[in-house]
């Protein structure tokens, strides 16, 4: 006798951020899945992979948060990793098979500063071949798994910050902060090379995302499972949508320039040349995502909340 079918979630609008502590095991979609499943929302979006591996500050885009999920994608992000030196493994980290050794020099932490020196700053980085990069539709990790390696070109990264944490006789720890696009652990295959040996990360957190959410706490996944069929306690975890853009200069609309804005239209309002700013109606209501023409008098709309309350 087959098993009663699992029912289905009955899903709602749900709109806003929720700050996830992804826990290591999950994909970043699995995580984002059994969230969405919890706070049973229609629409979910993620903002950027992290590896399974990997642990931390995930933001999870519920409804119109979504429409500013991709601006998120181009954050820098900052990460701490430990680096185990002296073994290179096929993935860069502590799940891929062994495949080359090297002995370990002995190190101090002078040494250490100035080799993480010269890997700050703008550089080009081949992508892993254990990457969710896609080849003719299919996921490079896949084409790898299968023992088979593509080439990949060279794409522009930059290192903004690469701080020792701790060093011992064959590990580091350190801090980086980077551009999209910086694979941590081809960074940590680097560095191990600057240091004369090979090596590859056993543990990555991240820690924060560019300059959104500061101050703010992520929620672990138990947490949130522990509040399942609470829909009250779990809004209030809800960031709003102009917490993702927190970065960017405000401006607030007259009521006739608000409703120009909601209909698409381009309205005046003082900015930079060519800036990027949060608009808001004379109430507060947040209603998008705009962007100044080159004389800085004229905005027009990048990103609309479809339904920002009319004041």
């Amino acid at each position: 006798m087959s098993a009663p079918a699992r029912p289905r979630p009955e899903w709602r609008t749900v709109d806003g951020i929720l700050l996830l502590d992804k826990p290591a095991g999950l994909s970043s979609n699995q995580a984002l899945q059994r969230v969405r499943r919890i706070f049973r929302a229609r629409k979910a979006g993620h903002t950027g992979s992290l590896d399974p591996l990997a642990t931390g500050v995930l933001p999870l885009c519920f409804g119109q948060a979504t429409k500013v999920a991709g601006l998120l994608l181009d954050a820098d992000k900052t990460y701490r990793a430990t680096l185990a030196l002296g073994a290179r493994t096929a993935t860069g980290d502590r799940e891929g098979e062994v495949v080359e050794r090297a002995p370990v020099p002995p190190l101090d932490a002078a040494a250490v500063g100035e080799a993480l020196a010269g890997l700050v700053g703008p550089g080009q980085q081949v992508p892993p071949m254990y990457s969710a990069l896609k080849r003719d539709g299919e996921p490079l990790y896949a084409l790898a798994r299968r023992g088979v390696e593509v080439e990949r070109s060279a794409r522009p990264v930059r290192i903004e910050r690469l701080l020792l944490l701790g060093l011992r006789p064959a590990e580091l720890d350190f801090e980086v902060t980077c551009s999209k696009g910086t694979y941590v652990r081809t960074l940590g295959e680097d560095i191990a090379r600057a240091l004369g040996s090979v090596g590859h990360l056993t543990a990555l957190r991240r820690t924060s995302f560019g300059g959104a959410f500061a101050g703010a706490t992520p929620h672990a996944l138990a947490e949130l499972e522990a509040l399942a069929g609470e829909t009250a306690a779990l809004d209030a975890l809800l960031l709003p949508t102009d917490a993702a853009l927190a970065g960017l200069p405000a401006v607030t609309l007259g009521a006739g320039e608000a409703s120009r804005f909601r209909h698409g239209q381009p309205v005046a309002a003082l900015a930079g040349p060519g800036a990027r700013v949060r608009l808001y109606a004379p109430g507060g209501a947040f209603l998008g995502l705009g962007e100044s023409d080159a004389a800085g008098l004229l905005v027009r709309p990048l990103r609309m909340m479809t339904e920002a309350a009319a004041d």
